[in-house]
């Protein structure tokens, strides 16, 4: 009896760890599942919903530890432990886990880049698909989908173009026998024709052979940036070549015998209807051009519901749209954003 009384004592200790665990584990299924629901919406709700559940459960970790039927010098000594386990992360926390966190934590902080922006990491160029609390997908120009750890995005420059418009350059070396003005000439009207703004003409470099020429316009349509690339490109070498301005090297040389007045410019060819071609972003960027919807989406909910609450502090008589209107609008740009983020996870 006495053994059984004692056995029933020992047990009980138990009682309030396993009634701890089992609130712990049922509010994180808990908290996991109404988070899932409320944000299954939201394509960047991902990273605060991961954020959220790593705190929530080294909480749940401490509670367990506090509700252990061992001595206060144990328990305090259990708890030691783990912050200096912690801070040892911390510390090695610049190739670890935690590293990543950390840096994913910060990019949101700073918000420099957002998906569907054109970013260049080290030598990665591509738009972005996702941010999330370890990782950063972009989308290159080939279409591949790269996985960047959150740690090599802060320890390495990063190149954001502005969705106002970016500079477009290209350079080119000419000959001193051709007056820089009339190069000058020739390339911004080229720029200008590719479709770009406010161009202009530098000169690089004067070498031993030949002067390095630089064109730079203004590029107001950043979605289009590959076509404009080549556009420029293509642009520069018609314009050059109708002006009798040869894009040779001056140290060129052949071993066929040609005619002093020779010029390497071909001959003007029969005007035809261009051919009709796809055009580069919509097949190379088509995953991160629909996270740049679903971010336009989510960014029209937000100032929605800034206008609705600031239509609540107003007079009734406010001009301007209706709350109903506004409702009515939020609406149909939450039923776009399900559509398109359906898009983005196919």
């Amino acid at each position: 009896m006495e053994i059984l009384q004692r056995y029933v004592l020992e047990m009980s200790g138990f009682v309030p760890l396993l009634v701890t665990v089992a609130v712990v584990v049922a509010g994180l299924l808990l908290v996991d599942r109404v988070l899932k629901r409320r944000w299954q919406d939201n394509p960047e709700a991902q990273f605060r919903f991961q954020l959220i559940m790593l705190s929530l459960t080294f909480a749940g970790l401490l509670l367990i530890i506090l509700a252990l039927p061992v001595r206060d010098e144990t328990r305090g000594q259990l708890l030691s432990l783990i912050g200096i386990l912690l801070s040892a992360a911390i510390a090695l926390s610049s190739t670890t886990f935690i590293g990543n966190i950390m840096a994913g934590i910060m990019m949101k902080a700073v918000r420099s880049a957002r998906p569907g922006d054109f970013i260049t990491v080290a030598e990665l160029t591509g738009r972005i698909t996702e941010m999330g609390l370890l990782h950063t997908e972009i989308q290159t120009e080939l279409r591949d989908l790269v996985t960047v750890p959150n740690l090599f995005m802060v320890t390495q420059p990063v190149k954001v173009v502005r969705s106002s418009g970016t500079i477009l350059t290209i350079e080119v070396s000419l000959g001193y026998d051709i007056a820089h003005r009339d190069v000058s000439r020739v390339m911004c009207e080229a720029a200008s024709r590719s479709g770009l703004k406010d161009c202009f003409v530098h000169v690089r470099q004067l070498g031993d052979f030949s002067i390095t020429y630089r064109v730079a316009g203004l590029l107001e349509d950043v979605k289009s940036l590959i076509s404009a690339r080549s556009r420029l490109a293509e642009s520069v070498l018609d314009a050059l070549h109708d002006a009798d301005i040869e894009i040779v090297s001056p140290t060129f040389m052949n071993t066929r015998a040609i005619p002093d007045d020779k010029q390497f410019i071909p001959q003007p060819a029969l005007k035809m209807a261009p051919p009709k071609s796809t055009k580069a972003e919509d097949v190379a960027f088509d995953k991160a051009e629909e996270a740049a919807s679903v971010e336009q989406l989510r960014q029209a909910i937000d100032w929605i519901d800034r206008e609705l609450a600031a239509k609540r502090d107003e007079s009734a008589d406010a001009s301007g749209p209706t709350p109903e209107q506004l409702n009515a609008r939020k609406e149909r740009l939450i039923e776009q954003l399900k559509d398109a983020q359906d898009q983005l996870s196919d």
